[in-house]
């Protein structure tokens, strides 16, 4: 993945979403603006949007001297996990608990306040559990569970985190030894560990940090300690759009992993080089 002209508009409207998060004085608002023009202006075509994503909202936080997503994390963590149990019975009901639960992860990925400002959270999940996947690798995927014992799980927004929680048991009542990866810290509604102890997901499995601020998984950014557990488990979920765009293009010691990407396309530029439509679901191997 790499920066299309297309990403400018999505940068300048994810800058937009935060600062009116962040404060109600438009004078303010118009200011920070201004000031984060030159962190897009300076956008390194050859990475991923995510990587210019990373210093605009960086500057952001700079400016706005908090973060302007804390309170929408929460709130959404709190509806999220006020769908749980209905959710949780759906997965005990079905005749395959795995992929109900894949479908389900794949759902909560519609929780993006990154690129979205309203989404319809009950409507994704019916369409997830009812209409094919545009890309099923889960005859691969179970086949990989099958073989390893050990999960990398990367985590991506709050209150889908809530989603992931439910595939996650499913993996441990497989026998799966599995450790979620969070932020390091605060970055758009990114889960931190804040997220992960406020949804119950830190009394179920091991949890971690990454180390980073960053969108998505840059491996230059991230902690030597995840570095060294991504060497030694041969099988990672990658949850999330900012996650597929810095790891599908891998030139290092990952590239021999089974990675599978849970997501769904939520932007033209992804969808365009995925050849598939605006709202594409896939569990993807790399």
């Amino acid at each position: 993945m790499r920066v299309h002209l297309d990403c400018f508009p999505c940068f300048l409207k994810q800058a937009i979403i935060a600062v009116r998060l962040g404060t109600p004085n438009e004078t303010l608002q118009a200011e920070i603006l201004k000031e984060v023009l030159d962190e897009i202006k300076a956008t390194d075509l050859s990475r991923p949007p995510a990587y210019s994503s990373t210093f605009l909202h960086r500057k952001i936080r700079q400016l706005l001297g908090k973060d302007p997503f804390k309170d929408i994390k929460s709130e959404y963590n709190r509806i999220a996990k006020g769908l749980y149990p209905e959710l949780k019975k759906k997965i005990q009901k079905s005749d395959n608990p795995l992929m109900t639960a894949v479908r389900l992860a794949i759902a909560g990925n519609v929780i993006d306040f990154g690129i979205f400002t309203s989404f319809d959270i009950i409507g994704t999940i019916d369409r997830a559990l009812n209409l094919p996947l545009s890309v099923d690798d889960s005859e691969a995927f179970r086949a990989a569970l099958d073989e390893q014992g050990k999960v990398i799980y990367l985590l991506d927004n709050c209150g889908e985190i809530v989603f992931d929680r439910l595939l996650i048991e499913v993996l441990i009542r497989m026998g799966k030894h599995v450790r979620a990866v969070v932020k390091g810290s605060p970055v758009l509604n990114d889960s931190t560990i804040e997220d992960a102890v406020e949804t119950g997901l830190i009394d179920i499995c091991d949890v971690m940090d990454n180390g980073s601020d960053c969108v998505g998984t840059i491996l230059d950014f991230v902690s030597s300690e995840l570095k060294q557990q991504l060497k030694e488990t041969n099988l990672v979920i990658s949850k999330g759009q900012g996650n597929f765009e810095t790891l599908v293009d891998l030139d290092n010691d990952l590239k021999d992993k089974k990675i599978f990407f849970l997501f769904q396309s939520k932007c033209d530029v992804v969808s365009a080089e995925l050849g598939m439509p605006r709202g594409a679901m896939l569990l993807r191997q790399l």
